[in-house]
Order: structure tokens, then C-alpha cells, then sequence
């Protein structure tokens, strides 16, 4: 199918680091410099709790913040699998999901770079 993608929605939290940066500035550069993937957001929570149970949210009375944030990003099945290989490095498989979806304005000529 011509016009099949794959978006991808990674979990994660202000505060988690990778070697030299924040998890979703690595993530980002990963995307961006080395796959050139289609589409990228990043969105902030205002609240939100993972497995531990610890819930983490925008308050006036916290002075230390660890919103959880979105990265989610789309484009053909290879390029996103190729960024996957990268990213699991990052971010444990448990905070990754994928899906595939039609993109009806991408003709056959779509997609990122690999």
C-alpha cells in the first residue's frame, strides 16, 4: 500500500537523561539528523503516573517539575523501524508504541531518508 505509515508514541519524562542529554533531546536529534522521519511532536503532560505509581504534575507548590511528555512521530514503515533500532536504546521498549495508519495525501514517492 502506497500510502501506509507508521506513527510511533514514545512515553517518557522531563527528567529522564540519556548519555549527554535530556532522553527526548537525544531522541529528537535521533529523528531529526539521522532519519529525517516526516513528522515529530513533542507534547508536554500536566500530570501523569507510570508503573511505579508515582504520580507526577504541574503544581504551584513543587519546585522541582517532572512532567511526562510525548514524543510521537510517523513515516513509512522502514525508515520508523530503522529509527526504532536506535531509539530502544533510549527508552524501554514498555514506554514505546506503534501502529500502522493510511496517510491519504502521501503518494508513492514518500517517506524520510533512511
Amino acid at each position: 500500500m502506497a500510502n501506509e505509515i507508521m506513527v510511533v508514541r514514545l512515553h517518557l519524562r522531563e527528567a529522564d537523561h540519556g548519555k549527554r542529554r535530556t532522553v527526548m533531546q537525544e531522541a529528537l536529534k535521533i529523528l531529526h539528523d539521522q532519519h529525517r522521519v516526516q513528522s515529530v511532536v513533542v507534547l508536554r503532560g500536566i500530570a501523569g503516573f507510570d508503573e511505579s505509581g508515582e504520580i507526577h504534575a504541574a503544581d504551584l507548590l513543587r519546585l522541582n517539575v517532572d512532567l511526562p511528555l510525548v514524543i510521537e512521530f510517523w513515516d513509512t514503515p522502514a525508515v520508523v523501524q530503522s529509527a526504532l533500532t536506535l531509539l530502544v536504546d533510549l527508552i524501554p521498549a514498555a514506554h514505546i508504541l506503534c501502529w500502522r495508519a493510511e496517510h491519504p495525501a502521501l503518494g508513492a514517492g514518500g517517506g524520510g531518508a533512511a
